[in-house]
C-alpha cells in the first residue's frame, strides 16, 4: 500500500473511532434543542420592522438557546406568521408577533455548542431544520482540531457538523488538521 493510502486509511479510522465514542457519550446525554425553548438575545440596539416581520439586533448581539450560543455584529430575526392587528397598532412584544422562521447573523459570527465552535462571516439558522449554515472564512473547531471550507453546516438537533468546499473538484478543498485525543492522564 502506498504511503498516501495508509495515511488516509489511518485518518479515516481515527475519525470514525472518535465519532463512535462521541456518539456513545451523546446518546446517553442527548441535548436536542427543542423549538419551544426560549431564545435569550442581548445586544446594544434593537429595531423592529413589523411590515417585514423582522427584528434587528445590532452591536455585540448574542443569542442563546439551550447549549448553543450565537454571537455576531448583527442578528436578524424573521417571523413566519403575520403579526396580529393588535401588535401592529400597539407594537407589542416581539414574541406575540409570530412564529420564528430563521435567524441571520452578519459579521464576526461565532457559534458554540459544548466543546465545538464554528466561525464565519455570515450564518443562517433555520428554526424548522435546526441547521446553522456559515459562509465566508468558515471554520469548524473541536478541541485543537480544525476543519476549514467554504461552508460549515452545524446540525444542532443531531450534535454534528459538516464542511464543504465552494466548488468541489477545483483547487478549493476542505482542509482538516486533526489532533489525536488524549486521555485524562495526558497520554495518547
Amino acid at each position: 500500500m502506498s504511503g498516501k493510502k495508509i495515511y488516509l486509511l489511518s485518518l479515516f479510522i481515527l475519525l470514525t473511532a472518535n465519532n463512535i465514542l462521541y456518539a456513545q457519550d451523546s446518546s446517553e446525554k442527548k441535548n436536542i434543542i427543542k423549538k419551544n425553548e426560549p431564545i435569550e438575545i442581548t445586544s446594544d440596539r434593537m429595531e423592529a420592522f413589523n411590515e417585514k416581520k423582522m427584528v434587528v439586533f445590532s452591536g455585540n448581539a448574542t443569542a442563546k438557546q439551550g447549549d448553543i450560543t450565537l454571537k455576531a455584529d448583527q442578528l436578524l430575526l424573521y417571523n413566519k406568521n403575520e403579526p396580529s392587528k393588535k401588535d401592529k397598532a400597539a407594537a407589542q412584544e416581539f414574541e406575540t408577533s409570530g412564529e420564528l422562521d430563521k435567524i441571520e447573523a452578519k459579521g464576526n459570527v461565532i457559534i458554540t455548542q459544548k466543546d465545538r465552535m464554528a466561525t464565519g462571516n455570515e450564518a443562517s439558522f433555520q428554526q424548522d431544520t435546526g441547521q446553522i449554515i456559515l459562509t465566508g472564512n468558515a471554520i469548524l473547531r473541536e478541541g485543537k482540531s480544525t476543519i476549514t471550507g467554504c461552508k460549515v453546516i452545524v446540525y444542532t438537533n443531531e450534535d454534528r457538523g459538516s464542511v464543504v468546499p465552494c466548488t468541489p473538484g477545483k483547487d478549493e478543498r476542505v482542509k482538516a488538521i486533526i489532533y489525536p485525543q488524549q486521555n485524562k492522564e495526558g497520554k495518547k
